[in-house]
């Protein structure tokens, strides 16, 4: 995946192409396609705000098209209010596109766009009664200033229990709150990475953690996910050769791919990064949402390299996104020097939402459980579904986590995108969790909706599909006609 660019930043002709990917879908519309995709950039954050656009002789070059399909195109955009252009000064990014609003190739009400670019689920019932507990709590920690550089003792506490429970014995001063999992990455790169320092990380990986790295002038280093999980010789050559300041990696069922690594192959990675003292920031954010019996309970990667290894975890996958609270585990001089850190980005964590979770974290293993089995029924549901639609697609089934991670049966990702983002579905193409560009064979599908919007989310993607694909896709030509136009 190529950087997010920030405002007041130029994008060139050829990196804008890179970033379309596969963007014509066929027929006489080429512009649409050309303006569809762009706005698939802007709405993912890959485009931001401010960003200057090639000129449209110079973008024209690089995709190959004629300037009178690009003209056409920043004609529809500009028209939509997401470009903006003077005489003598280009085109720029000038608002951003939000994911529930219909656009013009969008024909249906903003109450009917389902969005399946955001693999988390809303609030349990549990949140509810931790919030009331809370609130009456409160009163206690009002005689305090309510700066909590590292967190609030009890939830800290709370968190180490839980991390000596999983087989890697932890204390209270072992543990950071944080303000979600991409917070404790951007402290982590801050305290060790600086501009030109590599970085190594899966591919496919984390969208937002590509992002960060990127924003902070590192420079990522990819090594591929296999059909069967992680390559762990590739991954000793890269941590040998290319001597990364810091490794991003995601064992507990990775994002987007769902795969989980063994004890063994922890044992054999927490040796690699020994031998090359190579510091690890690992994801934890879905560890506990194992979906199928005798998967999990191997210790977590710091049990294998536990002065190397920072690692996160968050509550937006299990609990709910907007409490906005994540944690830090690492030896307590990591601890100690990312709260000196810290200051820079912020002064602490809410108290109220870390009481919050510090009463869910007293009912843990009944969230789990309830989690657990709920996401188990939506992915079967989502997966047969699918199955059914589009019968040229690998759909595996992930053995955790939140999503399928699913192959086309070409390198349509990006086509199919737009296209659905047409009938009312947001996706997140393959391209957005490469490294290095690529993954257009690959699209990310969370099953976190309810049931009959999963349902109705497949029915979309397969009437997007039989415009973008080749023969033998679709099970079943569904007619646009039938979806629910307003």
């Amino acid at each position: 995946m190529e950087p997010t660019f920030s405002p007041g930043g130029r994008v060139s002709g050829a990196t804008l192409a890179r970033l379309l990917g596969a963007w014509r879908q066929g027929g006489r519309r080429g512009s649409a396609d050309l303006a569809g995709a762009i706005r698939v950039l802007v709405l993912d954050g890959r485009l931001t705000v401010g960003t200057r656009l090639p000129a449209e002789r110079e973008l024209a070059e690089a995709l190959g098209a004629s300037r009178t399909l690009v003209t056409t195109a920043m004609d529809r955009l500009r028209d939509d209010g997401v470009v903006a252009s003077r005489r003598g000064a280009g085109s720029w990014i000038a608002r951003p596109v939000a994911a529930d609003r219909p656009s013009r190739e969008q024909p249906v009400s903003a109450s009917d766009v389902l969005d399946l670019s955001c693999a988390s689920p809303p609030a349990l019932p549990e949140l509810a009664t931790a919030l009331d507990t809370a609130r009456r709590r409160m009163p206690a920690e009002f005689a305090q200033p309510g700066y909590l550089a590292q967190g609030l003792l009890e939830l800290r506490e709370r968190i180490a229990e839980r991390y000596t429970a999983r087989g890697l014995p932890t204390h209270a001063d072992q543990v950071l709150i944080t303000n979600g999992a991409q917070h404790a990455f951007a402290l982590a790169l801050r305290m060790l990475v600086g501009p030109g320092d590599r970085v190594l990380m899966e591919n496919p990986s984390y969208p937002n953690a590509i992002d960060a790295v990127r924003a902070s002038y590192a420079r990522p280093v990819a090594v591929a996910m296999t059909d069967e999980g992680w390559d762990l010789d590739g991954l000793e050559v890269v941590l040998r050769q290319a001597a990364p300041r810091l490794a991003f990696l995601m064992p507990d069922f990775h994002n987007p791919t769902g795969g989980y690594l063994d004890a063994a192959g922890r044992e054999r990675l927490g040796a690699a990064l020994r031998r090359t003292r190579t510091p690890v920031f690992v994801d934890e954010t879905l560890a506990e949402l194992a979906l199928e019996p005798g998967v999990g309970g191997a210790p977590p990667l710091a049990a294998f390299a536990e002065d190397l290894v920072i690692s996160a975890g968050s509550a937006s996958k299990l609990y709910w996104g907007g409490l906005r609270l994540g944690w830090v585990r690492a030896s307590a001089d990591l601890v100690r020097r990312m709260v000196a850190v810290r200051p820079v980005l912020d002064l602490g964590s809410p108290v109220l939402e870390q009481v919050v979770l510090s009463e869910l974290f007293a009912v843990l293993p009944g969230v789990v459980e309830c989690r657990q089995r709920e996401f188990r029924r939506l992915r079967d549901v989502l997966i047969a579904e699918l199955r059914a639609r589009c019968p040229g697609w690998e759909i595996p089934t992930p053995v955790g986590g939140l999503a399928l991670w699913c192959r086309l049966d070409g390198p349509v990702s990006t086509r199919l995108a737009v296209t659905a983002e047409g009938l009312g579905v947001h996706v997140a193409p393959g391209s957005r969790f490469a490294v290095t560009g690529g993954l257009e064979h690959y699209v990310r599908l969370p099953f976190t909706l309810a049931e009959e919007q999963l349902v109705e989310a497949a029915r979309r993607l397969a009437v997007a599909a039989s415009s973008v694909g080749g023969p033998g896709l679709l099970a079943e030509q569904v007619p646009l006609a039938e979806l629910p136009v307003t």
